[in-house]
């Protein structure tokens, strides 16, 4: 095995932000033409520690633009509150939009981070009345926060959890609403492994989302493309990869090259099926 020791961050050195938006997405910037493909998600569409991520791959292959508006540690609530990327992705003929964790929004129980969804801002008066015993200044991260309530009592996580859960469904409505349907969700499900947390519950990638929340947004979209993916620890897909030295733990928890690979060929087979377009054309 061999993989390559850069500085820290090497590759997220070249993020870029659009005209109007807030968010760093993946670079260089894009020239946006009269047709392209945009798209948007978090850690795994940006393609950390990737130097060719499978958006690269969907562009050579359709030979038309296509417009990567990853975002590191981004959630759904990152792109509901950026017009200008909404803006980009309205204009697309195509959003490849990424099924992501329900955790990380904001919801009636707490508050994220506008731009790191990751990240736990508050409890709402809500939560603090359902779990009066925590301290909440404790918490930095949404995961963190609900294993936590989770070990406290599974009945009061339950509440938690489905609420989570509905707002993930109303904000997805919402964000294909905005991009007038021409949507194909993207499923990439993968198990982050034992390392990441004891609980299996809180291993499946994406968080809390399941099957009957994607089946609520068919009606609404142009199709789903699901794939199951394993992280670059778990299937030895270090090789390639570009990270500096301390971030080699996080670098396990990433999609490697060759599932990037693999994404780009199930990606590039359903656009062509869905749309029936002949690409190289436009």
């Amino acid at each position: 095995m061999s993989y390559e020791l850069t500085g820290a961050s090497a590759l997220l050195s070249a993020p870029c932000k659009y005209p109007g938006s807030k968010l760093q997405v993946r670079g260089p910037e894009r020239e946006l033409g009269d047709e392209y493909v945009a798209f948007l998600g978090g850690t795994e569409v940006y393609g950390r520690f990737i130097h060719r991520p499978f958006v690269a791959a969907v562009e050579e292959a359709l030979e038309t633009d296509c417009v990567n508006l990853g975002c590191v540690n981004g959630g759904l609530d990152s792109f509901l509150r950026d017009p200008g990327i909404l803006s980009i992705a309205a204009r697309a003929e195509l959003s490849v939009l990424q099924v992501l964790g329900a955790q990380n929004l904001s919801n009636r129980f707490y508050k994220v981070h506008p731009r790191r969804n990751d990240r736990f801002l508050s409890a709402t008066k809500e939560l603090a009345e359902l779990y009066p015993e925590v301290d909440f200044t404790e918490f930095h991260f949404n995961r963190h926060l609900l294993q936590a309530l989770q070990q406290l009592s599974q009945e009061r996580f339950d509440l938690v959890r489905d609420a989570l859960q509905q707002a993930w469904v109303a904000g997805m409505a919402r964000m294909v609403d905005r991009l007038e349907g021409r949507v194909a969700l993207l499923w990439l499900r993968y198990d982050l492994g034992a390392e990441a947390a004891e609980d299996p519950q809180f291993r499946n990638e994406p968080l809390m989302v399941d099957r009957a929340m994607i089946d609520s947004l068919m009606p609404k979209v142009k199709g789903l493309i699901e794939l199951e993916v394993q992280t670059a620890g778990g299937c030895s897909d270090i090789e390639g990869m570009q990270f500096g030295q301390m971030e080699f733990p996080a670098a396990k928890l990433m999609l490697g090259p060759s599932e990037h690979r693999r994404i780009a060929q199930a990606v590039t087979l359903k656009i062509r099926r869905l749309t029936g377009w002949d690409w190289a054309s436009l």
